[in-house]
């Protein structure tokens, strides 16, 4: 690990200031990423804004028709939440099964969110779900918030401050995880809302979390299994690696897009 300035600032506004101060300055949420890759010298960050201390971004709201959740919100803390388990109980279920219990208890949605690893869960659960990131300067639309594998529309030196989900009418995520890291080497949300209908794919895109349009259309029409018969998704932008062929994703995917809307 490289030498760094470190700041544990109290108030958004501090951490805002340290950030755009600094030479190359990295948030640390949890740190489940950051430090690691740090720790490997594959990054070399001039300083680390620590938002611990910030207590604005801690917390779970709900006004029954959507969850507002603060970006420094473990993992635990969003599974064990009462308001997410009677709004969104699908929300809560993406967020139980993240990685392990050290993990959802020191791991942050605003990290995980900003990070967008291409295998993470909440990616898949904020396209689903059609979720608004806020950050200190604005909000953006999930659809327009993730651009590309460990990319997303925000600024250098812009900070997440929450994610706001509206309720669906039905929503569920199911994962194909890899053993140990339980990250998933394929994960699939789907969600109903009204007459529309979004499906989320993570852990299998090249370019990260990506919407699958012909799943979305045929369950806009029938929210049911059987509407995703003879529906698959090409292999040709799909990861291929050590742990699954793009094709074997392909195949995946359609089978837990199936479990999926079973489970909804």
């Amino acid at each position: 690990m490289y030498d760094f300035n470190y700041y544990k600032p109290g108030s958004l506004a501090d951490a805002a200031s340290a950030l755009a101060g600094a030479e190359d300055g990295k948030i640390v949420a949890g740190g489940m990423t950051l430090i690691p890759t740090m720790k490997q010298r594959l990054a070399q960050p001039s300083d680390l804004i620590d938002l611990a201390a910030v207590g604005d971004l801690k917390g779970i709201s709900s006004d029954g028709s959507s969850v507002t959740i603060g970006a420094m919100t473990t993992h635990a803390e969003v599974a064990g939440s009462s308001d997410v388990q009677l709004v969104i109980p699908a929300l809560a279920a993406v967020a139980e099964g993240i990685g392990d219990p050290q993990v959802r208890n020191c791991g942050t949605i605003g990290g995980s969110v900003a990070n967008n690893d291409p295998a993470a869960d909440y990616p898949a659960a904020c396209l689903a779900l059609n979720a608004t990131i806020v950050t200190n300067k604005g909000e953006y639309s999930a659809d327009d918030f993730f651009t590309g594998m460990f990319d997303t529309a925000l600024d250098e030196d812009e900070i997440l401050t929450a994610v706001k989900f509206p309720k669906p009418d039905k929503a569920a995520y199911m994962k194909f995880p890899n053993p140990a890291s339980r990250y998933a080497m394929v994960g699939v949300c789907v969600a109903q809302t009204g007459g529309a209908a979004r499906v989320a794919v993570t852990g299998a895109g090249q370019d990260g979390v990506f919407r699958a349009s012909e799943m979305e259309a045929a369950l806009a029409s029938n929210f049911a299994p059987e509407a995703l018969d003879g529906i698959s998704v090409s292999a040709d932008d799909l990861n291929s690696d050590i742990h699954a062929s793009a094709e074997y994703r392909a195949h995946l995917i359609g089978v837990m897009a199936k479990r999926a809307v079973a489970a909804a």
